[in-house]
């Protein structure tokens, strides 16, 4: 059992280093105050080639795994929290279903632009009155002569206020008509005319960086060579993209924590109280050092459910609870970071109160806690299914 890096993660985290290192946190909190796209950061990842860090080389991607992808993840967002890792990954894990159910002339459509940066992409799946429970989807494709025209309404949709094209899940047959409600959808990869879909920002409690939406959807036509996979099998096809982004985002919020504990250490060794370094307190020293082990507990299990990906084994158990276990670390490390700061914690100058803002992220989505533990509940413990 090897837990060092191979060549080419190492090779990578460096080339990811050096892209990162020219992003500082003033560039960042500006970012963040501007409410603005943090597009030189997206510009450059794509121009070192990451953005296909685990796409097929053929289509002008690294060919690498879902472990080197959650390897980059993990250091992009310990760079620039989620606003860093928000901005580049729709790119790393969104078209994951293009490439297992894409035909090869829409993989070689639609794949290049992505890697190369050229396209931004958004995802519509959720819903207001759907939620997780993706079965119960309302937005329609009806079938028109050449192609489909869709109705509906989805939201939490990122980086749709600058995207072109989006990843779209809408229902062909009606639910009633179903055996299941997961029966019935069928999945596009469509352009956001914007002529007929309404983007509308949601104001929200962090990561101003990167807009999130609701998607008002009145007549979008897509053409049938966009969509991806057989009628009434979107969900299925979704499903090869569920595990890697549990993965993806629980890599993500270690980085977050990461960042806050290297910042809580480094304030303890220089602030100086009754004549000694704060840090030299257990009262400071236990807390972020069991953040510490927190950190690393999920992010070798995160490690491990991308190996069982990669090596085609079922990972849905470690997938979910990586994600969580992750999440919950990364959330109770900006907290302790922040208590180690005291009222400067509170202060934007030292970014701690941001990092803690976006490690909220990762614990609200893709799936909430408590859906995470009863994958783990149902298919680990084999307990009978609670919802």
């Amino acid at each position: 059992m090897d837990f060092g890096p191979t060549p080419e993660q190492t090779a990578l985290l460096e080339g990811i280093g050096r892209v990162c290192s020219g992003f500082g946190d003033d560039y960042w909190r500006d970012c963040d105050r501007e409410h603005r796209f943090p597009d030189a950061f997206h510009d450059a990842i794509a121009a070192g080639g990451w953005l296909g860090v685990a796409m097929p080389v053929e289509y002008g991607g690294a060919g690498l795994g879902v472990t080197e992808a959650a390897l980059m993840m993990q250091a992009v967002a310990r760079c620039g929290a989620m606003a860093a890792a928000s901005s580049i990954h729709m790119n790393i894990f969104g078209p994951h279903p293009v490439v297992i159910h894409g035909t090869e002339a829409q993989k070689r459509r639609f794949l290049p632009p992505l890697i190369a940066g050229q396209a931004r992409t958004c995802f519509g799946v959720t819903e207001p009155d759907a939620g997780l429970d993706t079965g119960r989807i309302s937005t329609r494709a009806e079938r028109v002569p050449g192609g489909y025209v869709v109705h509906g309404r989805k939201i939490w949709t990122s980086t749709a206020q600058s995207a072109r094209k989006i990843m779209l899940l809408a229902r062909t047959t009606p639910r009633e008509q179903c055996r299941r409600g997961t029966e019935g959808l069928t999945l596009f990869y469509a352009d956001l005319d914007r002529s007929v879909v309404e983007v509308r920002e949601i104001p929200k409690m962090g990561r101003h960086a990167v807009d999130s939406n609701q998607l008002f959807i009145d007549g979008l036509r897509i053409p049938d060579e966009d969509r991806i996979g057989a009628e009434g099998e979107g969900f299925r096809c979704l499903l090869h993209g569920l595990n890697p982004e549990r993965v993806l985002v629980g890599m993500e919020a270690v980085g977050i924590g990461q960042d806050a504990i290297d910042r809580a250490a480094r304030y303890g060794r220089e602030r100086v109280v009754f004549g000694r370094p704060i840090g030299a307190n257990q009262g400071i020293q236990h807390p972020l050092a069991q953040s510490w082990a927190e950190l690393e507990a999920a992010r070798l299990l995160c490690l491990r459910a991308a190996w069982l990906y990669d090596t085609g084994q079922s990972c849905g158990a470690e997938a979910n609870a990586a994600k969580y276990l992750a999440a919950e670390a990364g959330v109770s490390a900006c907290l302790r970071a922040m208590n180690t700061l005291g009222g400067m914690g509170y202060a934007q100058e030292f970014h701690v109160e941001r990092l803690l803002r976006e490690a909220m992220i990762p614990k609200l989505t893709p799936i909430s806690a408590q859906l995470a533990l009863c994958h783990v509940a149902e298919h680990a413990l084999g307990l009978p299914k609670s919802y």
